[in-house]
């Protein structure tokens, strides 16, 4: 297994039958290094005895080794007891949790080139990996019902089990590539479910936040512990391990909740402040109270480039609709572009594409910046200013965040919203179908032009939007790259405010 390194201090804790009794850790390794705590056991959760130790800060590496003794003979596992309970091959790394729905659950054994990816697991030995099995519970759990797979050094048999299995491919790629470049130990835990929805990870509080108490109407009292019923997979599935430390998360979810884009402006971010604070107390703050998280934006879906409902509005909303991460809402924050990224062929499905490299590639990108200091460029382009020049035929966008040069690849993609209605309201009615195509007139190292359609004249001028679809482009073909890193520019939505 692998534990928080220092600077943070990571818990080590565990049961005993006996309340008041001292148990004894001591860890060491190979290097003459021993350290060694008392604590006593008190009363916990459920009414169990519980023993918690906080270990001093240990620098990355290993292995180590932690025995822990009871004078009374009281430690337990499912009800034996033990005088000595031990854990060895231990490494001190960074901790990262991996959550979400289905394209978080894809494993590498789904991917492109998964014969090769499952092979190289074998050169990563200080990447050890975990896979919580799929529970529901309708309370908090303090321990996880049951295991996919337990605390196992990577290799071919425990990173490519099988389809739907283990282990995650998001999930390992993001600590492969991490380790490729911080080249120290990673601990993943994979705790992930096929077609759930945000509602199912978040616990009461967070959903309160929201306004959020009742069930989806489709469920039924008989069937509240399903993961479709409120806080059921925090319960049983991210509630276990707040004791844990840990240094961040990565989250891929967001097509279950692809009928209410609205709710999700709230229900994510409050999820990601639930989480962090939750983490934080339980693990008496060696887990940092502002703990990275990151996110994969929705890949496409169906072949259908007439679709601008659902996706569309989750994308926005995994940004609190600002359009990119970090930003005031979402502090300490990273994301991963993949709507460019569509998989149509997919034999799992076309919300499934198997091109998992590239947009970890991305994640880790910006999450080597966001999460560990890097100075990189890990975002791709996004407007700084949007003008509409005095013979109202035309809009000028000049971006940010362009390394070297924009890079074009197509002049569609832009749209904007026109009505004889000021009320910008109206361009979130579809039934009146206010957008009208802007197609890309020329462009320059940062800046793009776009022709304001004639069918406009006359009209206010509300919204300009970029991307607005399911699936808005074939693979790596969107309108908008930044030339230097080939990082696609993210959809998004402004204000023109302006008569044409």
């Amino acid at each position: 297994m692998v534990l928080q390194k220092a600077p943070a201090r990571s818990n080590v804790w565990g049961y005993s039958t006996k309340i008041g009794d001292t148990v004894q850790l001591t860890i060491s390794n190979n290097q003459q290094f021993s350290k060694t705590v008392e604590t006593k056991v008190v009363s916990g959760p459920e009414g169990k005895g519980t023993w918690k130790v906080t270990l001093p800060p240990i620098s990355a590496g290993g292995p180590y080794h932690i025995s822990v003794k009871s004078s009374l003979a009281t430690l337990s596992i499912t009800d034996v007891l033990f005088a000595t309970l031990s854990i060895t091959d231990v490494l001190f790394g960074d901790i990262w949790i991996c959550s979400g729905q289905s394209n978080m659950q894809f494993t590498l054994s789904m991917v492109f080139n998964a014969s090769y990816e499952i092979e190289d697991a074998k050169n990563y030995p200080d990447i050890r990996l975990f896979t919580v099995a799929m529970e529901t519970a309708t309370t908090p759990q303090y321990d996880f019902i049951s295991v996919e797979e337990p605390w196992s050094v990577a290799s071919p048999a425990s990173a490519g089990n099988g389809n739907w299995t283990y282990f995650s491919a998001v999930c390992w790629l993001y600590g492969k590539y991490l380790y490729q470049t911080l080249k120290r130990p990673i601990g993943l835990i994979a705790s992930d479910w096929g077609g759930t929805a945000v509602e199912t990870w978040s616990s009461p509080d967070a959903l309160k936040s929201c306004g959020i108490t009742e069930e989806p109407k489709s469920i039924s009292k008989s069937k509240r512990a399903t993961p479709t019923a409120h806080s059921v997979l925090w319960n049983a599935m991210i509630h276990p391990m707040l004791n844990f430390t840990i240094y961040g998360a990565i989250w891929y979810q967001g097509e279950a909740n692809a009928g209410n884009p609205l709710g999700y402006n709230c229900s994510f971010p409050a999820m990601i402040d639930d989480w962090r604070l939750k983490f934080s107390s339980a693990s008496e703050y060696t887990t940092s109270p502002k703990f990275p998280f990151g996110f994969v934006q929705l890949a496409g879906n169906a072949n259908d480039p007439t679709v601008s409902t659902g996706f569309p509005g989750i994308r926005w909303s995994q940004t609190a609709s600002v359009g990119y991460v970090p930003n005031s809402r979402l502090e300490n924050v990273f994301m991963a572009v993949a709507m460019d990224l569509p998989d149509f062929k997919s034999p799992f499905g076309s919300v499934h594409p198997r091109d998992k490299q590239t947009v970890t590639s991305r994640l880790v990108l910006s999450g080597l910046s966001v999460a560990y200091g890097y100075a990189k460029n890990f975002q791709g382009p996004f407007p700084s200013n949007i003008q509409v020049t005095n013979q109202k035929s035309t809009i000028v966008i000049t971006f940010e965040k362009v390394q070297n040069k924009l890079e074009i690849q197509s002049n569609s993609g832009f749209e904007v919203c026109c009505s004889s209605s000021s009320d910008a309201s109206v361009c979130d009615q579809a039934s009146l179908t206010p957008w009208k195509p802007a197609p890309m007139s020329s462009y320059t190292a940062n800046t793009v032009s776009l022709q304001i359609p004639s069918s406009c004249n006359g009209l206010n001028l509300l919204y300009l939007r970029y991307a607005w679809r399911e699936s808005p482009c074939d693979y790596k073909k969107c309108a908008v790259y930044s030339g230097g890193n080939n990082l696609p520019a993210p959809p998004f939505k402004m204000p023109l405010n302006s008569v044409v």
